[in-house]
């Protein structure tokens, strides 16, 4: 039975020469648009999502525009990268031409043991495994287990199919399934019942492994530096196997021998040989062995081998990438692409926040996404020609530099000369007319508010970690780890990908509680909008944040201090009340989370969303001035606004809040400090910077500026100007610290900034 991971689409893949294939779109940036073409491998018997394949790898597609999508047909669809769970999928997609009908995919046989990201997605086929369960499949979606007698595996079944609820089958069988994942597991997912059927043993059947891992025919093995290699010929047919000769063919074949020549392998058994490689000279060495057999549809079977000479090190690239340029640029992230280099594998891409790269990578020294190279951070490593770096965050210019290299791990050699650079700076707040013909100065100003931001878009409680935390919260460490940050205590938790709420001990917490909320209890919460708002729910250490928190109000503790973790406790107030304190830098943000929901909700079906009677409206409006709208909380703002469609009030205007009595959810007619409210809305950044100096009052335009020097010099100054962003170029300025006075239309505000 065939292997080989190119079967099936000669044909198929010449039609679409000049489309990215789906193996570079995986090595793309979450959140960038792409493109792929490909056979789709199921149809709506697995509802709205479908797989598409092509010569290359395979990759997932979602949307409800797909439905009309048939098993078989061609499409080139269109859409965004996104990480559901560990499965890497397009969604939402955006558009899709379908071509009709194709030839499908022959399922690629492969053991148990095999099934890994390199297959994600893709259509496969297991031989001689067994149900670990008996009895009938669950109705609805479920999970069982199946065994080869050595791996164990998931077999996802949905509940749209026609296999829920039918009989589990006793006795080996074969399954042809997709390749899914969920969290840190991998899962087969059968399309049918015709996709399960009794095994059935071939005459003959070769399985190639090198050093004891299987290598599909037309794959690729790394030898590396290894001079010997083993080389185990398996035959799991009922009839014996013959090898009738082998070949090494390629640049460097003269560098590579072998003992297999001729053999029988008995069925059910396997031999083994020994590869040696002995290189002629350095850099890159490669050649292919080819070995002939009578298995009827793996003769000959190749694999490609991939080697090192001498000096330990690949070849290097002729040059480098050119044309960085950024066509994803928003508050909350920013996406890079470039034209790709001259005989170049892979690219590492290299960031740092406020100044130009000036380190590089080292030959033979393998980095992972988040290492430390030199004065900058990896944001990505692979064969594609595209980046999306997590951890982005407003108002931040972002150097980048990409280097083109060669080989595998720890046989790297870098291009260093020339890399592709480029800078980008992050957006701000985009609140642009979104709260025309709101006016805090109405008495109807807090109902005008509520129906602007309520009814949004619904994203389930579940989904949280697919947009909030996959695509936002989560930024990475050294080592190709992950952190995510407890937003109470300020904990910065370490785990590896994919992040999973219960393995990492987090929860989502409700900074506007649910047992606040008036619709508690409720059946199945977690489906109404109030449980699952995304303005509400920040990452939390479960132990020691979330649970020591509970219901309790938010408060300064004066008193008696009864738990800590880190930056945050539990303890009394100057009242004598047991209150929580998150960390100084999430006051302004809980203030201003509970501030939405009161606000949001309030009215709808007749509910007073007051927050309650223990809990000290006094103190949110405190906590939401002197803790003011910073550049995270803008870029949370901004992305949860794209997932959402609704914006929080409170982050986008200071004075909002002073307009609204949340004790009893009604119009409070108030005078703003206007110092106040320019003071805790003008940002100026980067800081320090060598290049450009922005600034901004959020939804004021600045109308004349003055720049002095600490001796009070007056160094430039403008009048006259109508300007949302203030722009200065570092070069007009010495190195040192300035002051930088603005003036607007409700008066003029001042702040420090450094030029390095």
């Amino acid at each position: 039975m065939r292997k080989s991971i190119l079967t099936g689409f000669v044909a198929f893949a010449s039609l679409f020469a000049s489309a990215q294939t789906i193996a570079d779109v995986r090595n793309l940036g979450i959140g960038q648009t792409v493109t792929v073409s490909g056979v789709v491998t199921n149809g709506s018997e697995l509802g709205n999502i479908r797989y598409i394949q092509d010569g290359t790898a395979a990759i997932p597609a979602f949307g409800s525009n797909l439905s009309s999508v048939q098993r078989g047909d061609s499409i080139t669809a269109t859409g965004v990268l996104f990480d559901f769970s560990g499965l890497l999928e397009i969604s939402p997609t955006n558009s899709f031409t379908n071509h009709g009908p194709a030839t499908l995919p022959t399922p690629l046989v492969v053991p148990l043991s095999a099934i890994n990201e390199s297959l994600e997605a893709q259509l496969v086929r297991v031989d001689n495994v067994t149900f670990t369960t008996s009895g009938n499949f669950a109705t609805g979606n479920s999970t069982v287990q199946i065994t080869d007698g050595i791996t164990t595996l998931d077999l996802r079944v949905n509940g749209s199919t026609n296999i829920d609820g039918t009989a589990i089958p006793v006795g080996p069988q074969t399954i042809i399934a997709l390749v899914g994942q969920f969290n840190t597991n991998y899962q087969l997912v059968p399309r049918n019942l015709n996709d399960i059927f009794a095994y059935v043993a071939p005459a003959k059947e070769i399985n190639v492994k090198m050093n004891g891992t299987t290598v599909f025919s037309n794959g690729t093995y790394v030898v590396g530096n290894t001079t010997s290699t083993t080389i185990t010929i398996e035959n799991s047919g009922v009839q014996a196997l013959t090898v009738s000769g082998t070949t090494l063919t390629g640049t460097n074949a003269a560098d590579f021998s072998t003992t297999l020549t001729t053999a029988t392998i008995p069925a059910t058994g396997n031999q083994t040989f020994t590869l040696t490689f002995t290189p002629q000279g350095t850099g890159s060495r490669t050649a292919i062995i080819s070995i002939a057999n009578d298995d009827s549809d793996e003769n000959p079977y190749i694999i490609n081998l991939s080697a090192v000479g001498t000096d330990n090190l690949a070849t290097e690239p002729t040059s480098n990438p050119t044309n960085l340029t950024f066509p994803l640029v928003k508050s909350y992230t920013v996406g890079g692409q470039y034209t790709a280099g001259t005989g170049a594998e892979k690219y590492i891409a290299l960031w740092k926040n406020g100044s130009p790269i000036t380190g590089a990578p080292v030959d033979g020294t393998n980095y992972k996404r988040g290492d430390v190279v030199g004065d900058a951070r990896v944001a990505y490593v692979g064969n594609g020609t595209g980046f999306t770096p997590r951890g982005v965050i407003a108002n931040q210019t972002y150097h980048f530099a990409v280097f083109a290299f060669n080989g595998t791990e720890g046989f790297e050699n870098y291009k260093t000369t020339s890399p592709a650079t480029g800078s980008v700076t992050s957006t701000g707040l985009n609140i642009g007319n979104y709260y025309n013909g709101i006016n805090s100065s109405s008495p109807n100003f807090l109902t005008a508010l509520s129906a602007k931001i309520n009814p949004h878009t619904y994203v389930s409680y579940f989904n949280y970690k697919t947009t909030v935390m996959n695509l936002f919260e989560i930024k990475d460490t050294t080592n190709g780890q992950s952190y995510v940050t407890c937003a109470y205590s300020g904990e910065r938790k370490v785990f590896n990908d994919p992040f999973d709420w219960t393995a990492v001990g987090y929860s989502r917490e409700h900074t506007y509680s649910h047992s606040w909320m008036p619709t508690f209890p409720a059946d199945e919460p977690s489906e109404k909008p109030e449980y699952s708002d995304q303005h509400n729910l920040y990452p939390t250490n479960l132990q020691n944040a979330n649970t020591p928190r509970s219901n309790l109000p938010l408060d300064v503790i004066t008193g008696n201090v009864v738990f800590t973790y880190l930056d945050c406790k539990v303890g009394y107030n100057s009242s004598n009340q047991m209150v929580f304190e998150p960390r100084p830098s999430q006051k302004g943000n809980a203030a201003r989370a509970i501030m939405y929901m009161a606000t949001c909700y309030n009215g709808i079906a007749g509910n007073n969303w007051q927050i309650p009677t223990n809990q000290s409206q006094d103190i949110l409006k405190q906590w939401h001035e002197n803790d003011p709208v910073d550049n995270y909380e803008i870029a949370r703002q901004e992305f949860v606004f794209s997932t959402q469609g609704n914006r929080n009030p409170y982050i986008d205007s200071v004075d909002y809040a002073c307009h609204v009595n949340f004790s009893n959810m009604t119009y409070n007619a108030c005078s703003v400090g206007l110092p106040e409210l320019l003071k805790s809305n003008f940002s100026v950044f980067p800081v320090p910077a060598n290049n450009k100096v922005y600034a901004q009052v959020n939804g004021i335009n600045i109308t004349s500026y003055t720049v002095t020097d600490m001796t009070g010099r007056v160094i430039s100054n403008k009048s006259n100007v109508e300007l949302p962003v203030l722009e200065l170029n570092a070069s007009d300025f010495k190195a040192g610290v300035y002051i930088l006075s603005v003036g607007t239309t409700y008066g003029e505000v001042q702040q420090q900034f450094i030029i390095e």
